[in-house]
């Protein structure tokens, strides 16, 4: 399974994933679900992935390749002109790779979702959420964040925490809480735990990290967690019959 959280700040864009497929109890793995490329000075693009692994690799791929200039392949999102334009470009990627002549089954059997995030110099950052049908809706202030893959136990935590004008700092805490949260839920939600900070109008990345099940400082913040919720609900008035 997949949990990916991409969130909307005055400060910009921050986005974290885990790391963990399987296809059963007795095969599990583990493969990036994060991918970003930039345009020093004129675009940061970010793309989280959920679903079908295969199906994603084959989205990813593309892009890498033509990022790179291999395979004849290129890189629709270093060439869009807004990020409307990027995200209708890896909707279409989408699309092509579930229902498309070259897919690897007729009838959509294999289903993916993404988180688009970035900007494009002279544009505010984006975040959309694109579907596997290739739609997509874009993140408002009414919905300023996105969630794919195992939301629903981390999707409380992001609720009652998240303010638009937090610091980076405070969103990754807030981002840890719920990815604690989910996997202490689901076992199918696993570190390593990958962490992209996109400020405003730097377009490279401001701070990325890669944290291990036994990182320090997510295992503090886990117990910490743990023991805030005790002392709440230990102070909170007693259910008396």
């Amino acid at each position: 399974m997949t949990y990916c959280v991409g969130m909307m700040l005055d400060a910009g864009l921050v986005l974290m994933s885990d790391t963990r497929t399987n296809s059963g109890v007795d095969n599990i793995s583990i493969f990036r679900k994060m991918f970003h490329w930039s345009v020093p000075g004129e675009r940061m693009i970010a793309v989280m992935t959920a679903g079908n692994l295969a199906t994603t690799q084959a989205v990813v791929s593309h892009l890498d390749f033509g990022a790179r200039g291999l395979a004849g392949r290129r890189n629709p999102l270093l060439e869009a002109e807004t990020m409307f334009d990027v995200a209708g470009a890896a909707g279409k990627l989408l699309w092509d790779s579930i229902y498309g002549p070259g897919a690897m089954s007729s009838g959509g059997q294999f289903s993916a979702n993404m988180i688009v995030a970035g900007q494009i110099r002279g544009q505010d950052p984006k975040l959309y959420l694109i579907y596997p049908e290739g739609n997509f809706i874009e993140a408002t202030f009414d919905t300023p964040f996105f969630q794919i893959g195992e939301t629903k136990y981390g999707r409380p935590i992001i609720i009652r925490g998240y303010k638009r004008a937090m610091s980076f700092e405070s969103a990754a805490k807030l981002l840890m809480v719920s990815f604690d949260s989910t996997i202490k839920a689901n076992l199918s939600v696993s570190a390593p735990l990958d962490l992209l900070v996109i400020e405003k109008d730097r377009f490279e990345p401001l701070h990325e990290r890669r944290i291990e099940g036994d990182d320090p400082y997510f295992s503090a913040i886990s117990e910490q967690w743990g023991a805030a919720l005790e002392r709440a609900l230990e102070g909170m008035a007693d259910y008396t019959f």
